[in-house]
């Protein structure tokens, strides 16, 4: 039986192929607070900042491409059941060849429309415009997850956590909550394995194998470990 290796990735993946976070960006965002480009209220108060800020992460998605990392996670799906779940909003994972892949933050190149939430469209293009519409006639809005809106797929992000068979969190230092919980979702017994340069803020198992390089690094040295497991 094919075992389940199950992927928490976060933004130190996405970096090393040059996408920025927001404190990254520097130039007009230095003087932004965050929730100022991506909340409700930044919608409603300013919504063509918002627009511009969501144009200028798109226009440089497009621009960018899947790393080493991503390729191995892609790659070993010839050995392993793979979920991934991402914190990131790119699609890198996907355009590497990952094929079952959960957003949990909404995914950059999709839009959907602000009266009716199921109605989510993908762009070809980095510009999302003032009376771009939906078929219903309202304004179109980025397909993220805003501060103070509910992580929706965080339940069946958990579901997916409590069945792996190997757990794997690359990118990410486990200190954005929902995300960061999922790892009490992983069965006791299952090994985890952690690739972050940096000092995670959990770890409470002595299944926990921290490896602190960077993503691409990482996945170099532990690839062929994982194969053995499959």
């Amino acid at each position: 039986m094919t075992k389940k290796l199950v992927v928490l990735s976060g933004s130190g993946i996405s970096a090393e192929s040059g996408i920025q976070t927001f404190r990254d960006m520097g130039g007009l965002w230095e003087q932004y607070d965050i929730t100022e480009v991506a909340s409700p209220q930044a919608w409603e108060g300013n919504r063509q900042l918002v627009l511009d800020f969501y144009n200028q992460r798109r226009r440089q998605l497009f621009q960018c491409i899947p790393n080493s990392a991503h390729y191995a996670l892609a790659e070993l799906e010839n050995h392993f059941k793979i979920n991934i779940i991402t914190q990131n909003v790119d699609d890198l994972h996907e355009r590497a060849g990952s094929t079952n892949v959960l957003h949990l933050h909404g995914e950059l190149k999709k839009v959907r429309s602000t009266i009716d939430p199921s109605l989510v469209y993908e762009l070809d293009h980095w510009e999302l415009k003032e009376g771009d519409i939906c078929e219903k006639g309202s304004q179109l809005r980025p397909h993220i997850v805003w501060f103070g809106e509910p992580v929706e797929a965080i339940k069946e992000a958990a579901e997916i956590a409590s069945t792996a068979d190997i757990f794997l969190v690359i990118g990410t230092s486990l200190s954005v909550y929902p995300a960061a919980g999922l790892i009490d979702f992983v069965p006791p017994e299952v090994p985890v394995f952690i690739i972050d340069p940096g000092s995670p803020a959990y770890i409470s198992s002595t299944n926990i194998e921290v490896i602190k390089e960077k993503a691409t690094k990482g996945m170099e040295i532990l690839k062929d470990r994982l194969k053995s497991l499959a």
